[in-house]
C-alpha cells in the first residue's frame, strides 16, 4: 500500500524539474515543505533527455533530481516516458507512427505519436522501462512505478492490421466462425481468407457493427499487453507498486476491468467537464468508478486541475474552495491521497495555460493559498489510510456495450454510453446514495438495488445473473434499449430483452420509436420523457406509468414485476432530470436504502479494518448547513456548523 511508504495520504504531483533551472529547484524544495507535498510524479514525458540516442542513457540528471527530492523528503511515482517517443525514433521508425482511419499517417510533434501495435515501439518501451527499473528499482525515492501515461492512441496501420488478424484467429479460430460472428452473409462481406480482413477503417458508408465491435476489444487488449510487458519488465528489478493513469469516463479505448485487474493500484486522472455543483457530481462519478473498478480497495487520484474545468472548448477556472472540496471528494470515495497535474505551470510548451499548483503568478497567489490549505487538509487525515467505501447500489456497467453502442446505423444517435451511466449515476447522488459500479456477470448480492441504463449489449451469462439476483430478492431497474444484442451484437430474436430478463421483468418490448428532435412526451404519472419511446407490452408486470397520446397511449411505459423474492423495473423512455432523480427516491425507498440527502449535501463514510469511521461532510450549497456536535479532524476541534461551500471529517458519531 502507497500509503505506507509514505506514512499517510499521499499529496503532489507532477513534477517537471527539466523545464527549470537551479534557482527555480530551490524555491521548489521551500515551497513543496510548505504544501506538504510528499510524492512527486517525475519523467513521464522526458523519453528524450533520458534516451538522447538510441540505446544510449543520460541519467544523470535524474540521480540528481531524485537524490535532491528524497534528501527533502518528497518519495517519487517514477514513471516510463513511453506516451510521448522523441524525435529520433521517428526518424527511425517511420512505421511507427500512428495511421488515423482514413489512412492518414501522423508525424512527430505531440505526444502519443506510437502506433501501439508496432514492433518497434513496444521493443523501444521495453526496453527504456527495463533501463529505468535496473537503475532506480531500488532507489530510496521511489515509492511506485507510473507506466506511460493515459493510454490513448488508437491506430489502423498495417502493424495493426496484422495484429487484429492475429487476435481474430485465437478469439474465432476459423474464418467459418467469424463470418458467422460477424453476420457476413449481409452486403457481400464474407471472408475468404484471413488477409481480407482489415481494421474498420473509413468507408463509404456504415461499418459492419461486428467489426467494429471485435476491433474495439482487440484494441483493448493491446493496451493491457503493452502495460503488461513495461510492468513485468520493472517488476524484474523493483519490489514496488505498479500503476498506469487511466483516463475517465470514456477518453480511453480500453476495458477498465480488465486494465485495473493488471495494475497494483487503481490510478485515475480526472477533470470536470462542467462546472459548479455539476463537477461535483462528476467528481464522484469518476471516484466511484475507480474504486469499483479496483474491487473497493483504496485508489490514487493521480491528476486533476488546480483551477482546471472543461466546458465546449473553454477552460474554466474553479471556484474558491473547489480544490479543496474536489480533492476531499475524492479521498471521501476511497482515494489514498489527492495529485495534480502539474507542479509548476509551464512556461512554454503545448500545455503552458494548463493550471498547476504553482501558477504563472507565483505563490503568491490564491491558488498556491489554497494548495496549501489543502496540503494541510490532507496531511490531517494519514490514519484513514487503507480504509473503504461501502455502497448498498451498483450501476452496471460493461465496456462490450459501450462498444457496440457505438456502432452505426443504431435508430438513434442519441443513445450516448457514458451519458447514461452520468446520468443515472448523479439521479442517485443527488438523492445523498454513494453508488458502486458492477459488471453485469459480477455477483450482485450485496446491492440492494442495481441500475442497468445501458445494457444495448448483454451476455448470456449476464442476462441470467441479473434474473438471479431479483429472484433472489434484489431490485433491479432496466433500461430502455437494453438487452437487445447477445455478445456477438446479434439481434435478439422473439422480442426484447433477452429471455431471462424479460421472464423477471414481466414485460416485452415490440419495437423500438425513437422521439424527434427534442420531442417531450408526458406520461400518466405526470412525468416526462424524451429521446425514445418503445411498444411494451406487460406480461404479469404492474404498469406504473403509461404513454398519453399518439400510437403508444395507454401502452406501459413504466413497469414493476415481483418475481422470486425480488423486484424489478423496466423504464422504456429517458426521464426529464428531476423526474429521474424522482423515480430513484422511488426506487431507493422501496429497496429500503438511506438515509436519503438533498442535493448538495455530500456524506461519505470511510471506515477501517478497526471498525474506526470518517465520515466527510461536504457542502456544495450557499448557504450553510447545521451539524450534530462531533470532533472535525480537519481543524481538530468540535463543529456544529458548515459555512457554504464548507468541509469537514468528522470522527464520534453518526450523523
Amino acid at each position: 500500500m502507497i500509503a505506507d511508504r509514505l506514512g499517510g495520504l499521499a499529496f503532489g504531483g507532477d513534477y517537471n524539474p527539466e523545464q527549470w533551472d537551479e534557482p527555480v529547484w530551490k524555491e521548489d524544495d521551500e515551497l513543496m515543505r510548505e504544501a506538504r507535498v510528499n510524492l512527486a510524479t517525475v519523467g513521464v514525458f522526458s523519453w528524450a533527455l533520458l534516451e538522447p540516442e538510441e540505446g544510449r542513457y543520460d541519467f544523470a540528471w535524474l540521480d540528481a533530481h531524485l537524490d535532491r527530492l528524497h534528501a527533502n523528503g518528497i518519495a517519487v511515482d517514477l514513471a516510463t516516458p513511453t506516451a510521448s517517443p522523441p524525435p529520433w525514433f521517428t526518424l527511425a521508425h517511420p512505421d511507427a507512427m500512428p495511421v488515423t482511419r482514413d489512412g492518414t499517417r501522423l508525424v512527430h510533434g505531440s505526444r502519443d505519436t506510437y502506433c501501439l501495435s508496432a514492433p518497434a515501439y513496444r521493443t523501444a518501451a521495453r526496453r527504456i522501462a527495463s533501463a529505468l527499473a535496473e537503475r532506480y528499482g531500488d532507489h530510496p525515492a521511489v515509492a511506485m512505478w507510473h507506466v506511460h501515461n493515459e493510454y490513448v492512441t488508437l491506430c489502423w496501420c498495417e502493424h495493426t492490421a496484422a495484429a487484429f488478424r492475429v487476435w481474430l484467429r485465437a478469439r474465432h479460430g476459423s474464418l467459418d466462425a467469424l463470418n458467422e460472428a460477424w453476420g457476413t452473409a449481409f452486403w457481400s462481406q464474407r471472408y475468404g481468407s484471413w488477409e481480407q480482413v482489415l481494421p474498420p477503417r473509413a468507408t463509404q458508408w456504415h461499418r459492419n457493427p461486428g467489426l467494429t465491435l471485435d476491433f474495439s476489444r482487440f484494441f483493448s487488449d493491446e493496451v493491457v499487453a503493452a502495460y503488461s510487458e513495461q510492468r513485468d519488465a520493472i517488476r524484474a528489478h523493483s519490489d514496488r507498486p505498479v500503476t498506469t493513469n487511466m483516463m475517465q469516463p470514456g477518453y480511453q479505448n480500453v476495458d477498465l476491468w480488465a486494465l485495473s485487474r493488471e495494475v497494483d493500484l487503481v490510478a485515475i486522472d480526472h477533470y470536470p467537464d462542467r462546472p459548479g455543483l455539476d463537477a461535483a457530481a462528476d467528481v464522484a462519478f469518476a471516484a466511484d468508478r475507480a474504486r469499483s473498478f479496483g474491487g473497493g480497495r483504496p485508489w490514487l487520484l493521480m491528476e486533476q486541475g488546480t483551477s482546471t474545468v472543461y466546458e465546449q472548448g473553454r477552460t474554466l477556472a474553479k471556484e474558491p474552495g473547489e480544490i479543496l472540496r474536489h480533492s476531499l471528494g475524492h479521498i471521501a470515495r476511497g482515494s489514498d491521497g489527492a495529485l495534480f497535474f502539474q507542479w509548476r505551470q509551464s512556461k512554454a510548451g503545448a500545455e503552458q495555460w494548463h493550471s498547476a499548483m504553482v501558477p504563472h503568478a507565483g505563490p503568491d497567489s490564491r491558488v498556491f493559498t489554497e494548495v496549501k490549505a489543502t496540503g494541510e487538509a490532507v496531511s490531517r487525515l494519514g490514519d484513514l489510510a487503507g480504509s473503504t467505501v461501502t455502497a448498498d447500489v451498483a450501476v452496471l456497467h460493461d465496456s462490450d456495450a459501450w462498444w457496440a453502442l457505438n456502432s452505426d446505423g443504431l435508430p438513434s444517435s442519441e443513445l450516448g454510453y457514458h451519458s447514461a451511466l452520468r446520468n443515472a449515476h448523479r439521479a442517485l447522488w443527488d438523492n445523498g446514495v454513494v453508488t458502486d459500479f458492477a459488471h453485469p456477470e459480477a455477483d450482485l448480492s450485496r446491492y440492494r438495488l442495481v441500475v442497468a441504463p445501458a445494457l444495448y449489449l448483454l451476455s448470456d451469462a449476464g442476462a441470467e445473473n441479473l434474473r438471479r439476483y431479483v429472484v433472489d430478492g434484489g431490485t433491479l431497474l432496466v433500461q430502455y434499449f437494453s438487452g437487445v444484442v447477445d455478445s456477438r451484437g446479434h439481434a435478439r430474436l422473439g422480442g426484447y430483452p433477452a429471455a431471462p430478463l424479460r421472464e423477471v421483468l414481466g414485460i416485452r418490448v415490440e419495437e423500438y420509436r425513437p422521439l424527434r428532435h427534442e420531442e417531450r412526451i408526458v406520461l400518466s404519472d405526470s412525468s416526462h420523457g424524451t429521446v425514445w419511446s418503445e411498444s411494451v407490452r406487460a406480461q404479469g408486470a404492474e404498469v406504473i406509468a403509461a404513454y398519453t397520446h399518439g400510437a403508444l397511449a395507454g401502452s406501459p411505459a413504466l413497469t414493476r414485476n415481483h418475481c422470486g423474492t425480488g423486484d424489478a423495473w423496466y423504464l422504456s423512455t429517458q426521464l426529464d432530470d428531476a423526474d429521474y432523480t424522482a423515480l430513484m427516491s422511488r426506487l431507493l425507498d422501496a429497496a429500503g436504502v438511506g438515509p436519503v440527502r438533498p442535493p448538495g449535501i455530500e456524506v461519505v463514510v470511510r471506515q477501517g479494518e478497526d471498525g474506526r469511521c470518517w465520515q466527510f461532510v461536504l457542502n456544495h450549497l450557499a448557504e450553510p448547513v447545521p451539524l450534530p456536535e462531533a470532533h472535525d479532524v480537519l481543524t481538530g476541534g468540535p463543529v456544529r456548523e458548515l459555512p457554504p461551500g464548507g468541509c469537514a471529517v468528522l470522527t464520534g458519531g453518526p450523523l
